[in-house]
């Protein structure tokens, strides 16, 4: 495996077991990204230039996306508010409704509503 795919794929493990860590509350917040590029042993650059040159994107477009995903999850699955799911992805509820929103065209409201109407 060529060194870039190694960090892209550690990059994306990574990012499934932080974002994990963070739901069930065993790391209090999100890292930043030059703190996964110090957990994975790389600069800040180095890492945003092979993720874009390996999988196409700037990396924070693959984490929200993963916390997005999760977010749908929980929303779809389960009957907190989505303040209180705000709170679990460590987002203010209006930030989160914001983040949400830029992310899926859905407020997390309207996105629940949407699936729940679909089961």
């Amino acid at each position: 495996m060529k060194r870039s795919e190694e960090i892209t794929h550690k990059y994306f493990t990574f990012l499934d077991k932080h974002i994990q860590d963070v739901i069930s509350g065993t790391v209090p917040d999100f890292m930043e990204l030059n703190e996964i590029a110090g957990e994975l042993a790389v600069s800040h650059k180095h890492l945003t230039d092979t993720i874009k040159k390996e999988a196409g994107e700037h990396p924070c477009y693959f984490y929200d996306g993963k916390i997005i995903e999760q977010a749908k999850k929980m929303l779809i699955s389960s009957d907190k508010s989505v303040a209180e799911i705000a709170r679990i992805f460590t987002y203010d509820p209006s930030n989160f409704s914001k983040f949400f929103k830029k992310m899926t065209g859905f407020t997390p409201g309207n996105f629940r509503n949407s699936k729940k109407n679909l089961i």
